[in-house]
C-alpha cells in the first residue's frame, strides 16, 4: 500500500496489447523510472486489452484521497490516442482529482540516445555510422502531425552521423520497413540496420521485425532503456511546471 504524497502521482497510460510482452515491458519501464526517483508514487494503466484500466486506477486514487495526478501518455507522437482517447478517459475521472495531462514522450534527444543504444547493443559501434544506413521504423499513423514528427526524428538521427536514415511505418502510411531497407540497399550503403521507434513489443513491432528480414541488423524496441526512463521523469516535471493540459480540477 502506498503512502500519500504531496507530489502528484505519476500515472503512466499505455495503449495495451493482447501480446503479454507489451504490458511486461511497460511495467519494467515504469519501475525503472520509479527507481530513479525514490518516493515518487507511480501507477500504470492501459487504454485497452490490459488491466488495470485508466478509469479503475483513477477511481482507486480518488478513494484513497489522492488529489494530484500527472497523466503521462506513453506515446512517441501526438496522434489520435494523445489527442482523443486519453483526454476522453481522463475527463471521466472523479471530480476530486486534479489531473494534468503531460506532453507525449517524443520528440526528444533522449529518444535519439535510446535508439543509438539499441543499435549498439545489436552489434554496431560508433565507427560503423558512416557506412550504415538506418531505417527508423515506427508503428505508423494516419495523423499528418505524427508522420511529420517521424520525418523530423529521422533527420535528427541522420545528423548524429549515420550515413543515411529513412523513416518507415508498420501501418497506415508508406513506406513499409522492407521497402525502406530495399531503398537503402539501392544507395550502396555497406550495411542496413532497422531501428524500431516503438516502446514495447506487440503486433506492429512484430511486423517491423518481419520487414527487417533483409537488413543486416535489427535493433530491439526502446523498452525500459535508461534514457526512456529518464524521459518519463522529465515529462512529469514539465507537467508539474505547467506544461501539458489541465484536464480535471
Amino acid at each position: 500500500m502506498h503512502l500519500l504524497s504531496p507530489s502528484p502521482v505519476l500515472l503512466v497510460i499505455a495503449h495495451g496489447s493482447r501480446d503479454p510482452r507489451h504490458a511486461a515491458t511497460v511495467r519494467a519501464l515504469v519501475d525503472r523510472a520509479a527507481a530513479l526517483r525514490p518516493g515518487l508514487r507511480t501507477e500504470t494503466a492501459f487504454l485497452d486489452f490490459n488491466v488495470p484500466s485508466v478509469g479503475a486506477v483513477l477511481e482507486r486514487l480518488a478513494a484513497e484521497g489522492v488529489r494530484g495526478v500527472v497523466a503521462l501518455p506513453l506515446l512517441l507522437t501526438r496522434a489520435f490516442h494523445a489527442k482523443s482517447d486519453v483526454p476522453a478517459v481522463l475527463c471521466q475521472a472523479p471530480p476530486s482529482l486534479r489531473i494534468r495531462q503531460a506532453p507525449v514522450l517524443g520528440p526528444s534527444p533522449l529518444l535519439l540516445s535510446a535508439l543509438e543504444r539499441r543499435l549498439y547493443e545489436a552489434g554496431l559501434t560508433p565507427a560503423d555510422k558512416r557506412s550504415t544506413g538506418v531505417v527508423l521504423a515506427s508503428a505508423g499513423s494516419s495523423d499528418p502531425e505524427a508522420i511529420a514528427v517521424i520525418a523530423d526524428v529521422a533527420r535528427e538521427l541522420r545528423r548524429t552521423g549515420w550515413c543515411a536514415v529513412r523513416p518507415a511505418f508498420a501501418s497506415a502510411s508508406p513506406p513499409r520497413t522492407e521497402d525502406a531497407v530495399r531503398a537503402l540497399r539501392e544507395t550502396g550503403v555497406s550495411r542496413v540496420a532497422v531501428a524500431p521507434y516503438v516502446l514495447a513489443p506487440g503486433r506492429l513491432p512484430d511486423r517491423i521485425a518481419a520487414g527487417a528480414a533483409d537488413a543486416d541488423i535489427l535493433a530491439d524496441v526502446l523498452g525500459p532503456a535508461p534514457e526512456v526512463a529518464r524521459l518519463l521523469l522529465t515529462r512529469y516535471d514539465e507537467a508539474r511546471a505547467g506544461a501539458g493540459v489541465l484536464v480535471a480540477a
